[in-house]
């Protein structure tokens, strides 16, 4: 694998967050606009819709009341084309989910990225079509095994290897469950994700509240995606007891820079902080005289104390000096340099 860096990253936020209106809409487009002014406003990277039709996506035979829910849902192309253009106007990314390949041709110089959602990670004609964009591809792996989720990549990857070399897919640990159980979170296998594929990971989150994507980021997430609402009070729709608001966004936002302040980096060393109050000399002890030595006398154990500060010989090199013998006199709790010592 080239080492290219992830496309996902984000130029204000501690991870590329998502801001996902979805159907919150229900259907209306002046409420449409009003979410997407406030998921704007949140200080999400990017605000994402979903764009079908229920005839396209569910079966008006096997599955009628499905179908109707997503046709009462549905927006025109051109009323999605402007909630686009209103986000890429206030200079957020525009995403959507599109779930079938008419709108895809219309929707796709639009699009700088492209989102999968868990129900479509086996529907391998809609990836075909995603991947021939060339696009960076985000992938959500609800309802899946990591088999399914591994032929999904070697497809993909069949389709334009360079989704693998140039690291231009990314993978969603998600449980599609609305709204998730604590316990069917699972965001441990986001890190199974990590490990298998080493592709950019992240996770797609349908729990209550925001400590779940905190806690993603807390363990490594580079892409969060939540459900975004302008409130939850009164709604029936499922979606919208699982999104945040926009102040909610803003605090999470904050908390996750915290986290990712708090995180640091992989290499263990002396800190800023730590040097410039000196605590790694006032902390630490090194080796000082417990009585008088004269000069000559040979080091023993007896002779030695061990005390802060550390302005001496190191207390680790303790059974080095043993031994060794003073080159000048020593007083007693003076602290022993190396240069008193042969």
């Amino acid at each position: 694998m080239n080492d290219i860096s992830s496309p996902f990253k984000s130029e204000q936020n501690p991870v590329f967050y998502i801001a996902e209106i979805g159907g919150n809409h229900e259907g209306d487009f002046t409420y449409a606009k009003k979410l997407t002014a406030l998921a704007i406003e949140s200080g999400a990277d990017a605000v994402k819709f979903q764009f079908y039709t229920g005839d396209s996506l569910v079966s008006q035979v096997e599955g009628a009341d499905r179908n109707a829910h997503f046709k009462k849902f549905e927006l025109t192309d051109e009323q999605n084309l402007e909630l686009l253009a209103i986000v890429q106007t206030e200079g957020k990314m525009p995403m959507a989910s599109v779930w079938n390949e008419t709108m895809l041709t219309w929707a796709d110089p639009h699009l700088p990225f492209h989102k999968v959602g868990s129900g479509d990670l086996t529907c391998y004609p809609m990836l075909s079509a995603l991947a021939r964009t060339g696009k960076p591809i985000i992938l959500s792996t609800g309802l899946s095994s990591l088999a399914e989720v591994e032929e999904a990549v070697e497809f993909i990857n069949r389709c334009d290897n360079r989704y693998i070399n140039d690291r231009k897919l990314a993978l969603l640990q998600c449980t599609s469950s609305y709204p998730t159980p604590y316990e069917d979170a699972n965001i441990n296998a986001m890190l199974t994700l990590k490990q298998e594929f080493g592709l950019p990971v992240g996770y797609s989150d349908h729990t209550l509240g925001s400590l779940a994507i905190e806690t993603a980021v807390a363990m490594g997430a580079e892409i969060i995606e939540k459900h975004f609402t302008d409130t939850r009070e009164g709604k029936t729709f499922r979606d919208h007891k699982v999104s945040l608001t926009t102040n909610e966004v803003k605090l999470t936002l904050e908390r996750m820079s915290q986290i990712v302040r708090l995180k640091g980096n992989y290499e263990k060393c002396l800190t800023p902080s730590e040097e410039t109050v000196d605590h790694h000399i006032s902390f630490r002890r090194s080796l000082y005289a417990a009585g008088d030595i004269l000069k000559g006398e040979e080091i023993s154990a007896e002779k030695l104390m061990v005390l802060r500060p550390e302005h001496g010989i190191s207390a680790s090199r303790y059974y080095e000096v043993i031994g060794k013998r003073a080159n000048r006199d020593i007083t007693s709790q003076m602290v022993i340099k190396e240069e008193y010592l042969n």
